[in-house]
């Protein structure tokens, strides 16, 4: 059977004649989107010599350089390699109202892996459900994204292999290891297929794009690119004020059960406590060297109510750990820079490199006490990030960070008594404010909210450790011994 003519090419006069139009809508989106509650994220992949870096090269060049950035992600550093995969994409992210190309991004990461064993394979796809949900989690937040996939058939990558190489101003950048991926094109285009497929989002779909032609090519995807964003922009570009919040039954009432029924007498008293405190301090220091060592890095998430002693609780962990080795990271209202991100980005920008410390003072789970309960985020927003929450933990734990998450409980009586205690006291008077009062008034519905966080984020991987706080000395040491117990059985689990 004869082939088909291969289409006719654009002219340079008919390209000339589209291209100034396309750079005024291109811009003119960008000054739609400065004021948009949203960003924009461009993936430009493809298979190889289809010309992914003009494409991206292009789009610098028409779009507006002030309000747009391009990431490249070659192999990972070791600095990367320390982290979970997705941590150098998450802390990349723009901000609302600017543009984001990735040449690439973190799709060709997953494929540059070129899974073969059947091993291999199933990392494959844990890697790509890994980019689905994290895809999800950006698009539910409103984020736009245009994955653009360039395809070229065969013999098209080989007759532009060889026109590449003809050049001498272009044919540096042909390698040994292009003709090598060309002579597999078949079973990388397989690959290719499946990742689409499994990533191929309600809300992220791939654009195939044919490449044979250069300049059709690069009218297309912006085309794309603005097609989507228009459609995108008359749907997102304003966001509905946050009603206000209702009041909801709890959503798993076995959380609740669970954080009642804590004993709140416990008691240890000063005789013998600084022995039994320095003696699981000795260990702790051991055991987080030994993680150290290991190339174990760990997280600490620390909520409780007001005035429970999760400050106190921290100093202590941190007289055990060398200062080189760990971070405290205060969580306090979000910053404009962080509104501007999805909830989560603030966080994953702080995970710790493989042997460090992290500690949080409050956290993630903000979006599900204080923000559910303030009106700060909408209800579809904060039931969303129960998951949320659990998938961002186990991509940590996956990765090997040990995750021990503690909730100090105080009886409402016991708070009250603390309060007035920091208001009576000069150096103590700063710990005290109005929110705290305000906050306290909302006791009945913030124990409801605790309840649902213990029941929904309780997991295997992450599980929740309630301390009962009313006795500090028993609050700390219950903090230091069951670390102990985390650290030390995760480090025997992985042996």
């Amino acid at each position: 059977m004869a082939k088909a003519n291969p289409e006719p090419r654009l002219t340079k006069k008919a390209y000339d004649a589209r291209v100034a139009d396309v750079r005024a809508d291109l811009v003119h989106m960008q000054v739609q989107l400065k004021n948009a509650p949203f960003p924009v994220l461009v993936v430009v992949a493809g298979v190889g010599a289809a010309g992914k870096g003009d494409v991206v090269n292009v789009l610098n060049a028409w779009l507006d350089p002030r309000g747009v950035e391009t990431f490249a992600f070659q192999e990972p550093t070791d600095e990367e390699r320390e982290r979970p995969a997705m941590w150098r994409f998450w802390r990349c992210l723009p901000p609302h109202g600017r543009i984001a190309i990735y040449a690439g991004g973190w799709h060709t990461e997953a494929l540059r892996e070129d899974p073969r064993s059947p091993r291999d394979l199933t990392e494959f796809d844990t890697a790509l459900r890994r980019i689905a949900r994290f895809e999800d989690q950006l698009t539910a937040d409103g984020v736009l994204i245009v994955k653009i996939w360039l395809q070229l058939t065969k013999d098209d990558q080989r007759a532009r292999l060889h026109e590449l190489e003809a050049d001498e101003r272009t044919a540096w950048r042909i390698t040994a290891e292009d003709w090598k991926s060309h002579r597999d094109y078949d079973r990388l285009s397989r690959l290719a297929d499946t990742m689409r497929r499994a990533t191929q989002r309600p809300g992220a779909p791939w654009h195939v794009i044919n490449a044979a032609d250069p300049r059709a090519r690069n009218l297309e995807v912006a085309d794309k690119i603005l097609t989507r964003f228009r459609a995108h922009y008359r749907t997102h570009k304003t966001v509905a004020p946050i009603a206000k919040p209702r009041r909801t039954a709890p959503l798993r009432a076995a959380g609740l059960r669970r954080l009642l029924a804590l004993p709140l007498d416990q008691h240890v008293g000063s005789g013998g406590y600084e022995e039994k405190r320095d003696k699981w301090l000795g260990k702790l220091n051991r055991i987080v060297r030994t993680a150290n060592q290991a190339r174990r890095s760990i997280v600490w998430v620390f909520e409780g109510w007001d005035a429970a002693g999760k400050g106190g609780a921290i100093r202590r962990l941190t007289d055990a750990i060398d200062a080189r080795d760990s971070r405290v990271i205060p969580i306090s209202k979000p910053t404009d820079e962080e509104k501007a991100h999805h909830y989560l980005w603030r966080f994953w920008r702080h995970v710790p490199r493989a042997g460090m410390a992290t500690i949080y003072d409050r956290s993630w789970y903000g979006r599900v006490l204080v923000e559910r309960l303030e009106g700060f985020a909408r209800e579809v927003e904060w039931r969303r990030a129960f998951s949320e929450m659990n998938e961002f933990e186990r991509e940590l734990v996956e990765h090997g960070v040990i995750v021990i998450k503690f909730w100090l409980h105080i009886s409402k009586e016991e708070q009250l008594r603390r309060f007035r205690n920091r208001e009576d006291t000069d150096y103590k008077r700063h710990k005290i404010n109005d929110e705290d009062w305000r906050n306290r008034r909302k006791w009945a519905a913030y124990e409801t909210a605790v309840g649902d966080m213990i029941a929904l984020t309780q997991t295997r991987f992450a599980p929740w450790h309630l301390i009962p706080a009313n006795n500090k000395r028993h609050a700390r040491l219950e903090i230091i011994k069951t670390s102990c117990q985390m650290i030390e059985a995760a480090l025997a689990a992985k042996k």
